[in-house]
């Protein structure tokens, strides 16, 4: 159920309430309370860097919560590798759906580039639990 929920906040956010329009209303302001004499160059270019960064720890977060849900609903017999490409899958098949969602959105536009971060993000997030599997497990001598 939380992997669910996660995907409609990020099927919201594709929307056009997230659109570069709508979060630079608060974000701008509060760059020029930090730097009064910060240049619109500067200030374009930390938007897009916080955008990116936003799609990426998204799909980091929904890739981990994927893992969890499977995880959870298999035997234990189930190797980390297939869990793995499983959850990457889930979360690469999501990336592009939502990107594609977005070329219907009249303030958004639908972007490759997007749907690879998002998949960065994603095995990112894999890479996370993969780590935290490991540790979990006990060694064999």
């Amino acid at each position: 159920m939380p992997a669910i929920v996660w995907m409609a906040i990020i099927f919201l956010g594709s929307t056009d309430m997230l659109s570069a329009e709508h979060t630079s209303r608060f974000l701008v302001p509060f760059l020029r309370w930090i730097d009064p004499h910060i240049s619109l160059a500067a200030l374009n270019a930390i938007q897009l860097g916080i955008r990116k960064l936003g799609h990426l720890t998204e799909y980091a977060i929904l890739a981990m919560l994927l893992w969890r849900a499977l995880r959870g609903g298999i035997r234990r017999q189930m190797q980390m590798s297939l869990l793995f490409l499983v959850a990457g899958l889930a979360g690469a098949i999501f990336a592009a759906s939502d990107e594609f969602h977005q070329s219907f959105v009249p303030s958004r536009t639908a972007s490759t580039n997007d749907v690879m971060i998002d998949i960065c993000g994603a095995l990112i997030g894999l890479l996370i639990c993969l780590a935290f599997a490991a540790r979990k497990r006990p060694e064999r001598i």
